[in-house]
């Protein structure tokens, strides 16, 4: 059965969704996804989601051996509108990463909120809790 939001590259391969084929509501499910499109992927989700004021984002990476879970967290690190984020604490656990990104000011770029701006203020900024290496 084929995906109808992909189309078939001549050697039959799926090309990616582009972002801009994606409901940007806040959560992005990167299991019709491969891995290497998925860092990509999580910067022009989160740049969609902050044109549209949109600033908590639900990250759904699935629980597996943990590599897309690594490869997100590693993009949302990069991000410079990323304010803070972890493993989602509701039923998901961590198959799901939850952000909060700071809201655009008034030139456009991202303002910290106040308890992340100052490091006196306890904020961490970055913040994702790893689960525990089974094995």
């Amino acid at each position: 059965m084929r995906d109808e939001g992909r189309d078939d590259d001549a050697d039959g391969a799926p090309d990616a969704r582009a972002p801009a084929d994606l409901p940007i509501d806040g959560v992005l499910d990167l299991h019709q996804f491969r891995p290497d499109e998925a860092a990509d992927l999580v910067g022009d989700y989160l740049d969609a989601c902050l044109a549209r004021h949109v600033l908590t984002v639900r990250i759904i990476h699935g629980k597996g051996i943990g590599n897309l879970r690594r490869i997100v967290h590693a993009a949302l690190r990069r991000h410079p509108a990323v304010a803070d984020f972890g493993l989602a604490t509701d039923g998901s656990g961590w198959g799901a990463t939850l952000v909060t990104l700071m809201a655009p000011g008034p030139a456009g770029e991202p303002e910290a909120p106040p308890a992340l701006a100052a490091p006196e203020s306890g904020g961490t900024g970055h913040g994702p809790q790893e689960p525990p290496r089974q094995g």
